[in-house]
């Protein structure tokens, strides 16, 4: 009787006639009294227990059956089509060759696992290589008073350098760099560790708070803006001899230069104005013209030191120069020359009132003509004695000189003038002598004789 050969699932695979041998599968069937199945028999368990061990697949596979591929080291199963790895791991330092979709290869230099998936290995972990060291996020579990708490902490070479976390705790047991951890990111403080790059917030300072978290957290508030008007209540300290530049056409500029400070209106013929609030009126007490490079003191001035001025001094305002010192001092500090006040007038020789250190006396006069200017102490009382001498009086009111020419005739002499005292002129004399016809008077001591004088002449006799 023939033998029908089912499979799990109940189709068949064969019928298998008395006597004879069915080659249909990987494996030998036998039909009912077939001589020397024995061998074929011990085959066929030797077939299962090595998976068909061949660098080539079984020719008559049945969906599910294994075969150990001695080419590649891999058990592969037959899924109907073709015979798939059955996703065995190799450990080697290199990766498999022929490899199948799903293999896994530990690369076991590097001590890390890979998923074949098809066209390469692809990395399933860890991320770092055995010589890189721990690398990368690692969940761990920190004790604080408050209960354990769950972070995630960031490695590079061995050494972690930031801790993520979802709440503010200190943890119980030391973790170096990390005396406090932060809700959000905290970094190794050991290592000098920062945040470098592009970030939304840190691109645009929030400006609403002026709260600070501590001296080193400072709120955006509190920074000064460039692009609007702004005040600071803390002193403005520009390290650097550029200084300060200040207007649309950079006008003014404070720099230093060798420790000198430079106040610049550098804008040509502009000034540089000073003003203030005199009740409510603004005014420019000192402004430096930049046409002349002049300076225009409007006001009172008042200098508490030496005024030291080394050109010409005008004063166009007014024709009096006004002084309440009650001295005015010239060629102070210099050698000895003349000096003193000039006027100038209309003509090339002005006028002068100076003294004179060759003469030690003060001279005076216009157009290069000088004559020394008297004194009490150069006048004499005897101008008979001292000739070119200014004249005084004595203490009785004397005056004695040579001689003295008048050279006006003067008023007549009147019969009234009995009390006067002024000295007559010749040409006086005279006409009063006319008065009496004569023309010549005489006084002596003596009588005059028949020839001495004309007739109608004076003659005065007086005792000797």
């Amino acid at each position: 009787m023939a033998y029908t050969i089912n499979k799990t699932d109940g189709s068949v695979v064969t019928t298998i006639t008395d006597g004879t041998v069915d080659n249909t599968t990987s494996v030998q069937l036998f039909g009912k009294s077939f001589s020397g199945f024995g061998e074929g028999l011990n085959e066929n368990l030797v077939k299962l227990l090595e998976n068909s061990a061949s660098t080539s697949a079984p020719t008559a596979p049945l969906k599910g059956e294994l075969w150990f591929d001695t080419s590649t080291g891999q058990l592969k199963v037959y899924d109907g089509t073709s015979f798939k790895p059955s996703a065995g791991a190799k450990s080697q330092s290199a990766a498999p060759t022929s490899p199948s979709a799903g293999d896994l290869w530990h690369d076991s230099d590097d001590d890390q696992l890979f998923l074949y998936t098809g066209s390469a290995f692809q990395l399933i972990g860890p991320v770092y290589t055995a010589g890189q060291t721990l690398s990368g996020w690692k969940i761990e579990t920190l004790a604080s008073s408050g209960g354990n708490k769950v972070v995630s902490s960031m490695y590079a070479g061995n050494t972690r350098v930031a801790i993520l976390s979802k709440e503010d705790f200190t943890p119980s047991v030391t973790q170096t760099g990390f005396a406090a951890i932060k809700a959000g990111i905290t970094l190794n403080s050991t290592l000098g560790a920062v945040f470098d790059g592009t970030n939304t917030q840190a691109s645009f300072i929030d400006v609403t708070g002026t709260s600070n978290t501590s001296s080193t957290v400072i709120a955006g508030g509190n920074f000064l803006r460039t692009d609007a008007a702004d005040t600071t209540t803390g002193a403005l300290t520009i390290d650097t001899d550029s200084g300060i530049i200040v207007g649309d056409a950079q006008e003014l500029t404070v720099t230093v230069s060798s420790n000198d400070v430079t106040i610049a209106q550098t804008s040509q013929d502009k000034d540089l104005k000073f003003t203030v609030n005199d009740g409510g009126v603004t005014k420019t007490p000192l402004q430096l013209t930049g046409a002349d490079g002049g300076v225009d003191i409007t006001g009172d001035l008042t200098i508490v030191g030496n005024l030291n001025v080394s050109g010409a001094y005008n004063y166009t305002s007014s024709n009096i120069v006004e002084h309440s010192d009650t001295f005015l001092k010239v060629n102070a500090g210099s050698t000895e020359a003349d000096a003193g006040l000039i006027v100038e007038t209309a003509d090339t020789d002005d006028a002068r009132l100076f003294y004179d250190v060759s003469e030690n006396f003060w001279s005076a006069g216009h157009g290069q003509s000088y004559s020394q200017v008297i004194r009490l102490a150069d006048a004499v009382v005897d101008g008979n004695a001292v000739k070119e001498k200014v004249l005084k009086t004595t203490a009785a009111g004397l005056v004695t000189v040579t001689n003295v020419s008048l050279a006006a005739v003067g008023s007549a002499i009147a019969t009234s003038d009995t009390s006067s005292v002024s000295v007559p002129t010749i040409g006086q004399v005279a006409t009063f002598g006319n008065l009496w016809g004569g023309s010549a008077k005489f006084v002596q001591t003596g009588d005059p004789s028949g020839s001495d004088g004309a007739n109608g002449d004076f003659w005065f006799k007086y005792e000797a």
